[in-house]
């Protein structure tokens, strides 16, 4: 047969072209049953016409009529009669024709007798009548699928799908129905983007395992001022790919693992998300501009060079995020903080600071130093003298600090040297306690020794906050020489 609207040859009983999408109307061919029974009918009402003439004929009529005009009325009648049964087939015809449960019924029927061809047109007819009827378009559909016609059987199940009319469970069916045809394909994508276009999240959840939903970014796409950490997520297993360069990602583009870096310039991120079926999502795109303001370099009081004498160095400028290294290296969070004044340290120290905002690391201020004290008592000396003090009190039993056989101990160790309430300048040692695993606490104890005459302080704070020095002094014992006297006596 041809499609009417393009001419295109079309498969026999088909509902819609396939080239330009014209909908068929069949019209059920007439019920061969009804036309027996109509010529029966006929035949019946001439044999009586034809014995009903004969007995209406007199015996002895007064007056001859011509045969010839006995035959034009006899013809006559039965032409009646035959219009009559004709106009009663028809009207029973259009009254079948129009009846939507005698469609169903005579379907039901050629189902039943594998009838196949019969039964989609009297189902087409009854879909005409009603054409919201959603199980009568199953009904169908199963007519199609035991013909092998997958072609109409999936339209059908898809029209059904699309139905905004069409309940939960009528869903639900359909849906089971294509994503059986479909995984049996393996057409896993299809499948997705059936799943995505229906928008219903029961059916969503139920067939989850063939979705692969679009990714989603963790910013929004637009201008930023400072560097900005990019993650991109996706629901279920599987993997993301992206590219930076406007470009379409694959499965070969490069896999995201973590968060990636936007930093100063523009981007043009584009990902999708493949997951374990192989099943492709749609992709995501976004535009990003960074333009990262200049972070100043922090400004400190004490400029490089050579010193004699204990100095603090200060930031003057915001100290808030500010780290610094003594090392040489650039500083990064891992970096100590910047929280007041720095002792600078004896001998030669290379100083770097930095402030660093939202993980951007600005201008670095470079410092170098060389502290040379002009005194013989050294920081190792002082920690000795401090040492042999815990000794003299009976704190520890030996230079290593040891207290008891734990083999845990106490250690007197230099941190820094500076003026302290301008009186001198003093070494500052801190009393740390070293436990036989390895562990060192600050005990909180701390102690000043001058830097040139080696006299020995407990360095405090009171309740303002300001050090004090008390001063410490070994006491040793005293020798006994009273035997010594009287031995020289009695020589």
């Amino acid at each position: 047969m041809k499609c009417p609207n393009c001419g295109a040859e079309m498969a026999d009983e088909t509902l819609y072209c396939e080239h330009c999408g014209e909908d068929i109307h069949i019209v059920p061919d007439f019920d061969p049953e009804l036309e027996q029974d109509m010529e029966r009918t006929i035949s019946g009402m001439l044999e009586d016409i034809d014995e009903q003439g004969e007995r209406k004929e007199p015996e002895e009529p007064e007056e001859q009529v011509p045969s010839g005009r006995r035959k034009f009325w006899k013809l006559c009648a039965v032409c009646v009669a035959i219009l009559a049964v004709a106009v009663a087939a028809c009207i029973l015809f259009i009254y079948h024709y129009n009846s939507f449960e005698w469609q169903v019924e005579r379907g039901q029927e050629y189902v039943e007798r594998q009838r196949y061809d019969k039964a989609i047109g009297c189902y087409s007819r009854a879909l005409e009548l009603d054409e919201n009827n959603i199980e009568l378009k199953f009904s169908l559909a199963e007519v199609y699928f035991l013909k092998n016609n997958k072609i109409e059987y999936e339209y059908l199940l898809r029209e059904i799908a699309r139905d905004p009319n069409a309940s939960g469970e009528q869903l639900e069916r359909a849906y089971g129905k294509l994503i059986a045809i479909y995984s049996a394909r393996e057409d896993y994508q299809t499948i997705n983007d059936l799943l995505l276009a229906s928008e219903n999240e029961n059916l969503i959840s139920t067939y989850q395992k063939y979705l692969a939903r679009q990714p989603e970014f963790s910013i929004k796409p637009g201008y930023y001022t400072t560097i900005q950490p990019l993650k991109l997520s996706a629901s279920g297993s599987g993997k993301i790919y992206y590219t930076l360069d406007g470009s379409e990602p694959s499965a070969e583009s490069t896999p995201y693992t973590a968060p990636i870096i936007l930093e100063d310039g523009d981007y043009i991120v584009k990902a999708l998300f493949i997951n374990d079926n192989g099943i492709v999502s749609e992709t995501i795109s976004g535009e990003f501009h960074v333009e990262i303001d200049e972070i100043p370099a922090p400004e400190v009081n004490l400029f490089s060079g050579d010193y004699n004498f204990p100095m603090d160095i200060e930031v003057l400028s915001d100290t808030e995020e500010v780290y610094y290294t003594t090392d040489g290296s650039t500083p990064t969070y891992s970096s100590q903080v910047y929280s007041g004044p720095i002792p600078l340290p004896l001998g030669r120290s290379d100083f770097k600071f930095a402030k660093i905002e939202n993980g951007i690391t600005g201008n670095v201020t470079e410092r170098s130093y060389q502290l040379t004290m002009n005194t013989d008592f050294t920081p190792q000396q002082a920690e000795s003298s401090i040492m042999e003090y815990a000794m003299s009190i009976g704190k520890v039993y030996d230079a290593d600090g040891h207290f008891d056989e734990s083999g845990d101990r106490y250690q007197y160790q230099y941190q820094y040297v500076r003026n302290i309430n301008r009186i001198d300048d003093f070494y500052v040692l801190s009393e740390i306690y070293c436990g036989a695993d390895g562990s060192l606490t600050k005990t909180g104890n701390d102690f000043a020794v001058n830097a040139y005459t080696g006299a020995m302080f407990k360095l405090q704070r009171d309740r303002y906050d300001r050090l004090s020095l008390t001063e410490i002094v070994i006491e040793y014992p005293i020798a006994d020489d009273s035997e010594d006297d009287d031995s020289e006596d009695e020589e």
